[in-house]
Parts: structure tokens; C-alpha cells; sequence
């Protein structure tokens, strides 16, 4: 139920006709993980928890450095050393102290992996590596979890939401990962937190139950030109993830 703090805190979002006491009771009621505290995570964190989703599980193995400050909008330069996930978290709960946050400072594997992810609502990519989002997807595909995926590059971006059984899975769009030979890439801070509020917003419509979603559709974004593209994707029958079969 919601506390009359929680209608005075999420009042303007409850007022939108389509999502209404009936959403924000769904969106407390959720779990969702993020997976990655980079530039996507941390930005799709903040909203997360600003809307009112009721449980976020924090999920990274690396330590903030100075060269993350541009983008990775929730660790600060005090930070510095500090694991990604408890920097994060600390500033959630004083965004929003009526949420639960679960941090985790451990890296994503195919051997924990669904330890990580089971009994989430929504796994939220904000990973900057294909290995791992390989992993992340076939274990959302076993598990029946949405997964929103999103990349970046400099001023590209990328956003599709992914649902077992129902969509081509992230292993039909990419058979293999794209050729990356440098770990460090181009990105302004300002590509990630597009993206990530994309995320969001497709992780509060799955969640509360209305509006469309990016499903076997990816949504490209170029910054440098403003150019905002569909195309639509399809099931590989071939995919050695999910088959390209409904369950």
C-alpha cells in the first residue's frame, strides 16, 4: 500500500491517466537490477529510485576512478577507490530513503549469474561489454526476466527491450560480439544518460502494465546529427540462445 508520504513524494507520476495509484503500487512492489554502475547504470539508477521502484540491486566489480567523473554521474570525486556499487547506493538512500537498495561488488558470471538475477522483476543493461551481456541475456532468457538492454559509443546509442519467449533475444541481434580491439572508447556524458532514461522509461511501463515498448525493435540514436532511427529485429532460428522459438 502506499504511505502518504509515497502519494506526496510520486504524486505527479500518479496523476498521469494510464499508470494512476495502480502503477506506483506496481513499481513498489518491484525488483529490478541493474547490472553495471558505468555511465548507463548510475544514470538508470537515479531514476529508478526517484520513481519509486521498491527494491534495486546494485551490481559492479570495479572501483570509481577519475577517468569514470565525465559520465558515471553518482560517484563523485571523493570517491575515488571506492567500490562502484556502495558509492551508489550511499547516494540512493539519500535520494530516496523509502526504497531497499542491494549493492553487490562482485563480477557477473556465467557461475553466479542467475544467483544475482532470480526473483527480479527487470534486469537494466548498463554493462560495456559484450561477454557479459551474453551472459546477463541467456540467463534472462532461462530465467523468463526482461532485460533492457542499452549501448553507447560517443554520441550513439542504442536501447531494445527483451523479452523471453515473446522477442528476439540480444544473441539474434548480435551472434557475435562487435569488434571492439581497445577495452576504452569515445563517450560524452550525455549519451549514457539518454539511454539510461530511455531504460527507465521502458522499465516503468513493463512494470506498471501500459504503453508500447521497444519490443523487437531497437531504437538507434545519433547525437552528433540528431538522428533517431527504428528498425525493427527478428527471432534467428538458428540462435543459440533462445532458438528463435516462442516456449
Amino acid at each position: 500500500m502506499l504511505t502518504k508520504s509515497d502519494l506526496s513524494r510520486y504524486g505527479r507520476q500518479i496523476l498521469y491517466p494510464s499508470f494512476g495509484r495502480q502503477g506506483q503500487e506496481k513499481l513498489k512492489r518491484s525488483h529490478v537490477v541493474v547490472a553495471g554502475l558505468g555511465g548507463l547504470g548510475t544514470s538508470a539508477s537515479i531514476y529508478l529510485a526517484c520513481a519509486g521502484v521498491g527494491h534495486i540491486t546494485l551490481v559492479d566489480c570495479d572501483r570509481v576512478e577519475l577517468s569514470n567523473l565525465n559520465r558515471q554521474i553518482l560517484h563523485w570525486d571523493e570517491d575515488i577507490g571506492e567500490e562502484k556499487p556502495f558509492s551508489a547506493a550511499r547516494k540512493l538512500a539519500k535520494l530516496n530513503p523509502s526504497i531497499k537498495i542491494t549493492p553487490l561488488f562482485e563480477r557477473i558470471t556465467e557461475g553466479n549469474v542467475r544467483d544475482i538475477i532470480i526473483g527480479a522483476d527487470v534486469v537494466i543493461d548498463g554493462m560495456d561489454n559484450f561477454e557479459t551481456r551474453f551472459v546477463l541475456n541467456s540467463a534472462c532468457v532461462a530465467e523468463r526476466i526482461p532485460f533492457i538492454h542499452g549501448g553507447v559509443y560517443g554520441l550513439i546509442g542504442e536501447v531494445t527491450t527483451i523479452i523471453s519467449g515473446e522477442t528476439s533475444c540480444l544473441s539474434c541481434i548480435y551472434p557475435a560480439a562487435p569488434e571492439n580491439k581497445v577495452r576504452a572508447f569515445p563517450v560524452f556524458g550525455v549519451t549514457p544518460a539518454l539511454i539510461a532514461t530511455l531504460q527507465v522509461t521502458e522499465a516503468i511501463k513493463l512494470l506498471a502494465g501500459f504503453g508500447g515498448l521497444l519490443t523487437n525493435k531497437m531504437l538507434y540514436i545519433d547525437g552528433e546529427r540528431m538522428e533517431f532511427t527504428i528498425a525493427d529485429l527478428v527471432k534467428r532460428p538458428e540462435c543459440r540462445v533462445c532458438g528463435g522459438s516462442e516456449p
